[in-house]
């Protein structure tokens, strides 16, 4: 790709952060979209929750890519939690897609994050982009997300969603609370371990949202995931492998729920989603196997 000019909400997350360090590195001009007043002209001022993104802040950007949102598992699913997930999703998307639509010379391209909990728990059932929506909190939030783009999408935008899986990655995501954990030499399944775990390396990450922006044609859901889920049993085993630690340690289902509330249907449910239309469209794994991307995690 060409040297572009691209905003980044959500920059200073995980994926964010890392896909800035990519895309700088490869002398690309990155706008973050911040909360706070500007520190400096690669910033813009939002306001998520409030649906308010100055549409010239965004003038000029080829690309647009909105990874923000309150963390799923930050904290207990309180309803006013819930609220604030729902708000820092829909309400950011909606306020980045009207504002896209009404560029006089709008982007090329609008990368709207997501996620496989679009599907819900879909047990020992192997899910592809085609797959309906579950039924739980975290689809109908998915369902929401991804409707808000509707604006981009109605001005020609080409708006692509990459519902991302589990991130390996050693800082930040859920897999940075297990890394210590294991280390410790206290990892272990969750509830049976029998649920199905959808991954991807951080790298592999960084790289797929990479060539959802630069593939011409690509629109529409995309699963960001290894090819080949695991059960949390087979994870556990692997981390304990790689990290030559013992994993002897197990949480119970009734301990989980009763730790996490609602929020532990989707710890112990099953998501076994494969990237379909990701493989089809040309993108290769660095990292494919869950051993290479733990290592590739540090």
């Amino acid at each position: 790709m060409e040297r572009s000019r691209i905003a980044v909400a959500g920059a200073s997350g995980l994926i964010g952060s890392a896909l800035v360090r990519s895309l700088t590195a490869d002398g690309h001009e990155v706008v973050r979209l911040v909360r706070r007043a500007p520190r400096g002209a690669d910033e813009v001022r939002w306001d998520p929750g409030r649906r308010q993104v100055d549409p010239a802040g965004l003038a000029g950007c080829d690309v647009v890519v909105n990874l923000a949102g309150a963390g799923v598992g930050d904290r207990r699913w309180t309803p006013e939690y819930k609220r604030l997930l729902r708000d820092s999703r829909v309400g950011g998307t909606a306020a980045l897609a009207e504002a896209v639509a009404a560029l006089p010379e709008p982007p090329r391209v609008f990368v709207n994050g997501s996620a496989i909990g679009f599907y819900g728990d879909t047990g020992d059932r192997v899910v592809d982009e085609d797959g309906a929506p579950g039924d739980g909190f975290l689809s109908r939030l998915c369902v929401e997300w991804e409707e808000a783009a509707a604006p981009a999408r109605a001005a020609g935008v080409r708006t692509v969603f990459p519902r991302t899986g589990l991130v390996v990655a050693r800082d930040g995501g859920a897999w940075g609370r297990l890394f210590p954990l294991f280390r410790a030499g206290l990892g272990g399944r969750l509830g049976d371990g029998r649920q199905y775990w959808s991954y991807i390396a951080l790298h592999d990450e960084v790289a797929a949202i990479r060539h959802l922006i630069d593939t011409e044609g690509l629109s529409g859901p995309f699963n960001l995931t290894a090819p080949e889920p695991l059960t949390n049993r087979e994870i556990t085993a692997a981390m304990s492998r790689v990290l030559r630690r013992p994993a002897v340690f197990a949480v119970p289902a009734p301990a989980l729920r009763a730790a996490l509330g609602e929020m532990a249907g989707d710890v112990l449910g099953s998501q076994r989603v494969v990237p379909r239309r990701l493989l089809e469209s040309g993108f290769r794994f660095a990292f494919p196997g869950i051993d290479e991307a733990i290592r590739a995690a540090g």
